[in-house]
């Protein structure tokens, strides 16, 4: 067995624990392996260990990498902030986007999605813990800034995402997991078909899973440490 293939045996039985502890199907829960300063051939490696979901915040070095792999049947989620000069390439070659906090960002991005692909796939992204240097729409921006995105054409808002301000504390980091999932709830009875809460990362995906998340981030629990200098907040 190789160290990619085992860290994601490794990831899956974790997400399998935290589910049945939280008295959950762990089919519920996708994996999103974030490959971000990760080579082509270690993708490669972590798709024959079945892996299809793959993250990334660098779009430079995704659109490097793509054409290396375009023969596999990935899945592509671009993650964190977007700048308004990317948001054509992003529209163009990504099934996902984890970091719209802007109306303006989707709509450039609604008007770049061609009509001949599928929709593209939203979350909202959320500052949960108030971070003054974090991306994200705060709490009470989400609602309209949700309602605007949804009403775009070639986009489909599919739920929440934060990356909140790390903890070692457990009670913390569910709280701040759980404001996201009520931020959630209320958007549902307000009419909004919200499906998807992206949250959770390789340090606290337990906490996330406990709170309902549908999709955790996980980069280093399966590919490795990055380089300190490499690591940004949207995987740790």
């Amino acid at each position: 067995m190789t160290t990619i293939s085992g860290a994601l045996q490794a990831v899956r039985d974790r997400i399998a624990r935290a589910a049945e502890a939280a008295g959950r199907n762990p089919s519920e829960i996708v994996l999103l392996a974030v490959s971000k300063t990760f080579r082509p051939e270690q993708i490669r490696e972590a798709y024959l260990a079945g892996q299809r979901a793959f993250g990334e915040n660098y779009l430079q070095e995704a659109l490097g990498k793509m054409p290396a792999l375009a023969e596999l049947p990935l899945e592509w989620h671009f993650i964190g902030p977007i700048q308004s000069n990317k948001t054509r390439a992003i529209a163009e070659h990504f099934a996902w986007v984890h970091g719209v906090d802007r109306e303006k960002i989707a709509e450039r991005l609604s008007q770049a999605r061609s009509p001949d692909l599928p929709p593209l796939h939203v979350c909202v992204q959320v500052n949960v813990s108030g971070e003054a240097t974090k991306s994200g729409a705060a709490p009470e921006q989400v609602p309209e800034l949700a309602r605007r995105v949804a009403e775009l054409p070639h986009l489909r808002l599919r739920g929440l995402m934060a990356i909140p301000e790390p903890s070692p504390d457990a009670g913390l980091q569910r709280a701040r997991f759980r404001r996201l999932r009520e931020l959630k709830q209320r958007l549902c009875a307000d009419g909004l078909p919200l499906d998807t809460l992206s949250m959770g990362m390789s340090e606290d995906l337990e906490a996330a899973i406990a709170e309902g998340a549908t999709i955790v981030r996980v980069g280093t629990a399966i590919f490795g440490t990055r380089r300190k200098q490499e690591t940004v907040n949207s995987e740790r």
